[in-house]
């Protein structure tokens, strides 16, 4: 069994007469991409700045890499990406990427990163001249320094056009692969629903799904949808499958998930009746509207 970077067990954190996180539980392994989804004042960045060690908490318990957050051992084992990253506007990219390795006690192919996260051609100019998505660009280029085991990335993609993201969530692969454990913020839920191992849920301060994508659908209990495309007559092809007509040339049906061989036989043996068929399971969004909805327990 993989190792546990980050362990999170029964953590609560109240402010005020209010409980922004009730008994959180939440583990990430070395090689993991785990994506952490809510909607705005769900705890995400409260649970990231209780593993930081920046926020007491009331109960409960965090290890990093064994270690207690905020000490010197978890935050050597940690690198972390903000939403809005900050840096001094009259350094360059290499200065500013320079401090941080010298503050770490790494060294550190600097041209090397700043390559690797698309920003070679503006290493000597002053960060004041940067974009938004420069800015971030340089974040996760601090973010690889010094190999961490722990990898904590608030909304990574903000302000990344669409090439960054891609490169992004290469770089995101590169780490796991190497053994780091990576915890990703995120509201882009078409982007994590493909770049992530397991998918964790927070509503209201509290953990209310925490799985992969396949056993996040079937706890769910959400169906499949299945569009046949009618040879002939899709009002006959309605009738033949007890499905419901979507224009004049196709059908749909929805199945229960572990019907889904069985119903493709009945399609097969449909002949000439059918002549192409489209399986649509339950995509993330579908998910997160479910597990995110009140009254869910």
């Amino acid at each position: 069994m993989q190792d546990k970077v980050l362990e999170i067990t029964g953590l609560r954190k109240n402010r005020g007469a209010a409980c922004v996180l009730d008994d959180v539980s939440l583990s990430v392994t070395a090689g993991e991409r785990v994506a952490l989804l809510g909607h705005n004042g769900a705890g995400k960045s409260t649970l990231i700045k209780a593993v930081l060690g920046l926020m007491p908490f009331e109960q409960g318990e965090v290890l990093v890499a064994g270690h207690k957050p905020g000490s010197a051992a978890a935050r050597s084992a940690t690198a972390f990406l903000p939403e809005a990253v900050s840096f001094h506007p009259a350094l360059t990219g290499r200065e500013q990427l320079h401090l941080f390795s010298q503050l770490a006690g790494v060294k550190a192919d600097i041209e090397g990163l700043l390559d690797r996260v698309g920003l070679a051609d503006a290493l000597d100019r002053r960060i004041g001249t940067y974009s938004k998505g420069m800015r971030q660009r340089l974040g996760l280029a601090q973010v690889l320094l010094g190999k961490p085991q722990l990898a904590l990335l608030d909304e990574p993609t903000s302000g990344l056009d669409p090439i960054s993201r891609q490169d992004l969530y290469e770089i995101i692969d590169e780490l796991a692969a190497a053994g780091c454990a990576v915890l990703i913020a995120s509201h882009a839920l078409t982007e994590v629903e493909a770049r992530t191992d397991r998918i964790a849920i927070l509503r209201k301060g509290k953990l209310v799904a925490n799985d992969t994508l396949v056993g996040l659908s079937a706890q769910a209990g959400l169906r499949t949808r299945v569009r046949l495309k009618a040879g002939q007559s899709a009002a006959d092809l309605a009738a033949l499958t007890g499905g419901r007509q979507v224009n004049g040339a196709s059908v749909e049906i929805e199945i229960e998930p572990p019907q889904k061989m069985q119903t493709l036989q009945r399609i097969a043996a449909l002949g000439d009746a059918v002549v192409d068929v489209d399986i649509t399971p339950p995509d993330l969004e579908e998910l997160y509207r479910h597990y995110a909805r009140e009254g869910l327990q």
